[in-house]
């Protein structure tokens, strides 16, 4: 469990430093979401660009089984390698967004 709280730290911090130096341009909130029972983490764009409703997941983190798992990521950040900087060894991160087929041909966990 240790490991896990960890973790939780660390993304927490990933995804509030990220919130903090990006700008959205409008009348766009960024929300972070935190579900710290269940492990999902979540930043959320949100409100009116002109015309157009924006609601829009821009980074989507979750903890499964002692692992991180990368569901999303709509940045330009490498936010699996910001990790690996944090702390988190690279077999404990799987990027969830790629098909558990070509997850084996990347340097993170396949699942």
């Amino acid at each position: 469990m240790e490991k896990v709280a960890k973790y939780r730290q660390i993304i927490q911090q990933i995804l509030q430093d990220y919130n903090k130096q990006k700008t959205v341009s409008g009348n766009i909130e960024v929300e972070n979401i935190f579900d710290i029972e269940r492990d999902h983490y979540q930043i959320l764009h949100i409100g009116w660009e002109g015309q157009e409703w924006v609601h829009s997941c821009i980074i989507h983190i979750d903890i499964k089984k002692g692992k991180i798992w990368l569901q999303w990521n709509g940045t330009e950040d490498d936010i699996a390698a910001d990790l690996v900087t944090m702390g988190v060894p690279k077999e404990d991160i799987v990027l969830g967004f790629q098909s558990p087929f070509m997850r084996k041909f990347t340097e993170y966990a396949v699942g």
